[in-house]
């Protein structure tokens, strides 16, 4: 599997939970309704969630991770 491929991955399994979490907590404690409680939930993930990406560092494919709560970005082992 390619590192790109292995990046998308990375970022749907980041995602999705957090999308998944959010989608019920703001359905039971807002009073949102209809597509707002999707599209607030897909916002708020979009900010909080981690975003990975392949590139090529000194010659080699390597996978970055950069994330709200960490200071930089960080190499995917």
């Amino acid at each position: 599997m390619s590192k790109s491929t292995k990046a998308l991955l990375y970022n749907f399994l980041g995602f999705a939970p957090i999308y998944l979490l959010l989608y019920f907590l703001i359905g039971k404690f807002t009073n949102l309704t209809g597509w707002w409680i999707p599209v607030t939930a897909a916002v708020a993930t979009t900010i909080l969630a981690p975003k990975f990406q392949a590139a090529k560092y000194l010659g080699e494919e390597k996978i970055f991770m950069k994330w709200l709560f960490i200071k930089g970005p960080r190499e995917i082992k």
